[in-house]
């Protein structure tokens, strides 16, 4: 592949075309393999990425089906759906799948591995290869760790944080426990791999004009999102692989039991420290919570500004939020421990309310982006305003966590896991299923049905509520999480049974959304290269978008060039003269049919570019 690079053209104005024989000639169907060859053997990003969300969604469909059964077990208080260890792997395999192979593989392996490159004028990610590596290690890893309920004596039974010493041997042993370590360390290295692509692929393929303040929010999330993987994962490889030789190598890393001298006496010094494993992957578990959540933040942030019609508000202060938050989340690891015994209280809780300060600057931005903006209230927008409010809850209920008397009284009951659910569904899943109502058109050059969607998100949104409020009251009650049984005589089964409703709307919302995907393949609507309005650079190119995304790039002069494109009188309201001249023919607009945009609907224009030619 040689890279031809045309000279941007001074003083504004349409810019060299992306010439390149091979996407005038049709585009990505004209490249290599098709079929499913081109599937299993493909270094194309959007292929990968689309691969990746295809996997995470079948894997959150598992993990859904696990909660199901969690939820049924608990309807009453000495429920037999399942047995006590066929619910211990039922909630360790849930939060392991949600955790590990759901959150973040469908934000920075799927969703950040299609829109990232295309956002900022790319041609691929930096590392193709290494790119379809990582997706293969995922693949493999999310098998392995599903393989544990085919092996005898189960899957992981130990909770998905799986604490030491419960976790060694010497507790829970068989290879499920063995086969979710080497699921994980699998998965660790696919994240590490995709963090290294996506900081390569921002700072050193950025579009002429695509300077690092005119990138989109979504980008700088996933730029820091890719630092804080190469900070976090391989302190957690680390730690699986000291806990796997704890397992069979004799090793008293974290393991208590069995450490003696030659003469059978015990050596205290020579004991682990189950202690050693919560400090580890707790280093690892906070930033994990941002690795989680900046990606579903950056989805919002490009939500709310298009069906608003307005530009972000507070722009570079986002920027620098998402900053904060990242560089407070390294040193926040310890207020998971409070209860231990062995951490500096004052100074972990302090830093866990300061968190606190960057998100609430985030929220005032995301309501001044809508206020007094043109509201078109589309199935994206209702997600990303249900993660607005299913966020905020969390967040205040992890400010009372971060207060130590408040946590030693909820500690380990099920009010952590109201406040738990509460954060990470809502980000990754209202925000994550936003963005995938958002950018399928993009993907796939069709709609999925809004009248569908909006009961998608209705149905979801009324379960999630109905399901994590009991959940509060049950913790402030005492009821403690992680038992199968409880007593009768507690008030606690009402409360369950409320809960597991709402887990039962949550999976109607999402048969619905089933539903919606087998219509749009059934019966497609084209969507046209841009018909939300968008504002970033990624809705400039055709829908789906050829095989080296660009055939011409518009000028690059803002956060959002295709607005700028697209509408010249607004830009000429803002600076007073226009800097863009207005789109030849009929094709170029919001909805138009692309007949000016190059090859296949590709824009014509741009500030110079890079010519791909293979």
């Amino acid at each position: 592949m040689t890279d031809v690079i045309s000279p941007p053209i001074a003083g504004g104005g349409i810019a060299t075309p992306l010439t390149s024989t091979a996407t005038e000639a049709g585009g990505a169907g004209e490249h290599g393999p098709t079929g499913l060859l081109k599937w299993l053997t493909t270094t194309d990003h959007k292929v990968i990425g689309i691969s990746y969300m295809v996997t995470a969604v079948v894997l959150f469909y598992i993990a859904g089906l696990l909660a199901l059964g969690i939820r049924v077990q608990l309807t009453t208080p000495a429920g037999t759906f399942v047995t006590f260890q066929q619910y211990n792997e039922l909630f360790t395999m849930h939060g392991s799948i949600m955790m590990y192979l759901f959150a973040g593989p469908f934000a920075f392996g799927g969703l950040a591995n299609y829109v990232v490159p295309l956002q900022i004028g790319a041609p691929d990610m930096a590392f193709p290869r290494l790119n379809a590596l990582s997706y293969w290690l995922f693949a493999g890893g999310s098998i392995t760790m599903l393989l544990g309920f085919f092996v005898s004596g189960g899957a992981a039974n130990f909770g998905w944080v799986a604490y030491a010493p419960l976790s060694t041997s010497t507790f829970t042993p068989g290879a499920g426990g063995d086969l979710w370590i080497m699921a994980l360390v699998l998965t660790g290295f696919s994240a590490i791999f995709t963090g290294v692509n996506l900081v390569a692929t921002i700072f050193y393929l950025r579009a002429p004009g695509m300077t690092m303040f005119r990138m989109p929010i979504f980008t700088w999330n996933m730029l820091v999102t890719g630092i804080l993987i190469l900070i976090a994962f391989p302190v957690l490889t680390a730690a699986l692989v000291m806990l796997f030789a704890d397992r069979h190598f004799g090793t008293h890393i974290y393991q208590v039991l069995g450490c003696h001298t030659v003469t059978g006496a015990p050596a205290p010094n020579a004991c682990g420290s189950p202690v050693l494993w919560q400090n580890l992957f707790w280093f690892f578990g906070h930033p994990e919570v941002y690795i989680l959540a900046l990606p579903y933040f950056g989805m919002a942030t490009t939500i709310f500004p298009t069906f608003s019609k307005r530009p972000v508000f507070g722009y570079k202060g986002m920027v620098f939020a998402t900053m904060a938050i990242a560089a407070l989340s390294t040193g926040v690891w310890a207020h998971h421990m409070f209860t231990t015994g062995v951490v500096l209280l004052p100074f972990f809780s302090l830093l866990s309310l300061l968190i606190a300060v960057p998100t609430g600057i985030k929220f005032f931005n995301w309501i001044g982006t809508m206020w007094r903006g043109q509201l078109v209230f589309k199935t994206p927008m209702l997600f990303a305003i249900g993660f607005l409010f299913a966020f905020l809850m969390g967040g205040v209920t992890g400010v009372m966590l971060a207060s130590p008397p408040i946590d030693f009284f909820t500690h380990d009951t099920y009010f952590v896991v109201a406040h738990f659910h509460q954060v990470l569904f809502g980000t990754a899943v209202f925000a994550g299923f936003g963005g995938l109502y958002f950018w399928y058109p993009k993907m796939f050059g069709r709609m999925l049905n809004d009248k569908l969607g909006k009961w998608h998100f209705w149905l979801t949104f009324v379960g999630f509520w109905v399901t994590y409020l009991p959940q509060y009251v049950l913790g402030l009650r005492g009821m403690p999480r992680r038992v199968a049984h409880y007593p009768a005589d507690l008030g606690w089964q009402s409360w369950n049974i409320a809960s597991t409703i709402g887990a039962f709307l949550i999976a109607a919302g999402f048969f619905v959304l089933l539903v919606n995907l087998w219509i749009s393949w059934r019966d497609p609507v084209l969507a046209g290269n841009n018909p939300w309005d968008a504002q970033t650079l990624e809705w400039f190119t055709t829908s789906p978008p050829p095989h080296h995304n660009y055939t011409h790039l518009p000028p690059i002069r803002s956060e959002r060039p295709t607005w700028d494109y697209d509408h010249p009188d607004a830009l000429t309201l803002r600076h007073g003269h226009s800097q863009v001249p207005p789109p030849p023919g009929n094709g170029s607009g919001p909805s138009g049919d692309g007949a000016d945009r190059g090859p296949g609907g590709g824009t014509g224009g741009g500030t110079g570019g890079r010519a791909f030619v293979r």
